[in-house]
C-alpha cells in the first residue's frame, strides 16, 4: 500500500550543476525526501554514519580521490543506489553492485522518473518476498514476520508494532512505515493500521483483533468496508 510514500535520499556529486538538476527533479517528485547534498564520498560517509535511515543514494561515479563505485562498495549495509555519470562505460560495473538504475548525464526528467519507479517496485517486492521486517528498537534489532503483526499504531516520532508475541517501538513516521507494507495492511484511522489477516470482528466503528479494539476513523470507513467486502 502506497498512498503517501516517502523515500529519503541524498545526492553525492562534486559538480554543482549536476547537484542542481537532481535537486530540481527531487523537488518535483513528491515521493522523494532530500536529506543532504554531499560534494564528495568522504562527506557522504560521515553523514551516513550518523543517519542510517537513508533509503536511496544518487551517486556520481566519476569523483576525485574516491570514485562513486569504490565508495559504494565500501559501505557495509548500503541504501539502494542510482548511479549518475557522463561516462557510459561505467554502466556495466554499476549494475554489478546491484544498482537500481544508471542515469547518463544530461538527465531527462522522464528518465529520472523511470528510475524512481524501479526503486518503488523493488522496495515493495523485497518486503513481500522476504515476508519479514528488521526493526530497530533502542540498540536491538528484531526480526518481525509480517504475518505476526496484529496492528500498527502511531506514537509521536515513533511507531508501535503490535505483534502476536510482543510490541516493538521503532523510530519512524507512521505514514512512511505503513507505506512500505503489503496491500493486506489497511489503514483504519489516522493513527492505526491493521493486518487484515488478523481481523476477528467489526463492531460499528471498531475492529476487534484478539483482545485489542482498533478505531475506524470517519475518513477511512468507506475504504475499510470496501476492503472487507472485496
Amino acid at each position: 500500500m502506497r498512498t503517501n510514500p516517502s523515500i529519503s535520499c541524498i545526492i553525492i556529486d562534486d559538480e554543482p550543476s549536476s547537484q542542481n538538476v537532481l535537486k530540481h527533479f527531487i523537488n518535483e517528485t513528491p515521493v522523494l525526501d532530500l536529506k543532504k547534498v554531499c560534494n564528495n564520498a568522504f562527506e557522504a560517509f560521515k553523514f551516513l554514519q550518523l543517519n542510517q535511515n537513508i533509503d536511496l543514494i544518487f551517486l556520481d561515479i566519476n569523483m576525485p580521490k574516491l570514485t562513486g563505485l569504490d565508495f559504494y562498495k565500501s559501505l557495509q549495509n548500503p541504501p539502494r543506489v542510482i548511479f549518475t555519470t557522463a561516462y557510459p562505460q561505467y554502466a556495466v560495473e554499476g549494475f554489478e553492485v546491484n544498482a537500481v538504475d544508471y542515469l547518463l548525464k544530461p538527465i531527462a526528467y522522464n528518465r529520472f522518473l523511470t528510475a524512481i519507479n524501479k526503486v518503488i517496485s523493488s522496495e515493495e517486492d523485497s518486503i513481500v518476498k522476504k515476508g519479514f521486517l528488521i526493526l530497530k528498537e533502542n540498540k536491538s534489532l528484531h526480526k518481525v514476520h509480517l504475518k505476526d503483526i496484529l496492528y500498527i499504531e502511531a506514537y509521536g516520532d515513533y511507531v508501535k508494532i503490535h505483534t502476536i508475541h510482543k510490541t516493538i517501538i521503532t523510530h519512524s513516521t507512521f505514514s512512511s512505515f505503513i507505506d512500505n507494507l503489503p496491500s493486506y495492511f489497511l489503514r483504519t484511522h489516522k493513527s492505526f493500521c491493521i493486518n487484515l489477516h488478523q481481523l476477528d470482528q467489526l463492531n460499528g466503528n471498531q475492529i476487534q483483533i484478539n483482545e485489542y479494539k482498533i478505531p475506524i476513523g470517519q475518513t477511512y470507513k468507506q475504504s475499510v468496508l470496501k476492503a472487507l467486502n472485496s
